[in-house]
């Protein structure tokens, strides 16, 4: 069920932010913009669907507004966006055997997801605690399904300073350990104070141009690998370690091989 602001709400969902004006894009020039970026890339319907997680509690957090910008530009590609709010979530084994609802809930839509977008300040250097929390809370293997592997993800940051990769490095690192197909482009947003009017909307410039960039992208790369995602992460050792052997139509025949 998809809400009057764009947003995919579920039982039990209560951790979804709200997104304000969410086909208000003040600073893209449709002129330049493809509205449907994956065409002729493999099925659109059903819409993608991405997650997006942010790395700060602030209440003027600008990962969190670089979130917005993606997923409004998300929304007017044809994808179907969940936002995660972490405001609650514990601390990785905080809770004896995990057992809290903002986990589960982040589980859930990690599983719901065909690709993700990850936006974290730099802090000391390096992505936060609150970024590196939400990661810490996806397992690999999580009730039989794996909420990250084989998913698409893009990687941004924003800085307080001059412009740095600390965080998008570190991002990608996670993300290739999560089993996610991280795609080439990414997102580093300079002196990010400057780039938001008081509304919280970015300012046209050539950072709002890159987020442009990578949500084109990610658009993309999830709707063409999206038909060979179970293929691709189809791994030998699982399969030894789950006693499921090969069948080729060969072999499922019953003929032997020459």
């Amino acid at each position: 069920m998809t809400s009057a602001d764009g947003m995919t709400d579920g039982p039990g969902f209560e951790r979804l932010r709200h997104l304000a004006d969410p086909d208000l894009l003040p600073a893209l020039d449709p002129a330049y913009a493809h509205r449907v970026p994956a065409l002729g890339l493999g099925p659109l319907d059903p819409k993608p669907r991405i997650l997006l997680l942010y790395g700060s509690l602030r209440e003027r957090s600008y990962s969190r507004l670089v979130i917005e910008e993606a997923a409004r530009l998300l929304q007017n590609f044809g994808c179907e966006t969940r936002i995660f709010d972490p405001r609650d979530l514990p601390l990785p084994d905080q809770v004896e055997n995990d057992d809290h609802p903002a986990v589960a809930e982040l589980r859930a839509h990690s599983i719901w997801s065909e690709g993700q977008i990850w936006c974290s300040p730099e802090r000391h250097g390096q992505i936060t605690g609150i970024m590196k929390t939400q990661i810490d809370h996806l397992p690999l293997a999580y009730q039989g399904m794996r909420p990250t592997q084989g998913r698409t993800l893009a990687v941004m940051q924003v800085s307080a300073g001059s412009q740095s990769f600390n965080s998008v490095n570190t991002l990608r690192i996670l993300g290739r350990w999560m089993r996610m197909f991280t795609i080439p482009n990414q997102s580093s947003v300079a002196k990010a104070y400057l780039e938001f009017d008081e509304n919280g909307r970015m300012k046209p410039s050539s950072y709002y141009d890159r987020i442009v960039d990578v949500v084109e992208e990610l658009v993309r790369f999830t709707v063409l690998l999206r038909p060979h995602a179970d293929q691709l992460v189809d791994r030998y050792s699982e399969r030894k370690d789950s006693d499921q052997p090969v069948a080729t139509p060969v072999e499922a025949a019953g003929l032997a091989r020459s």
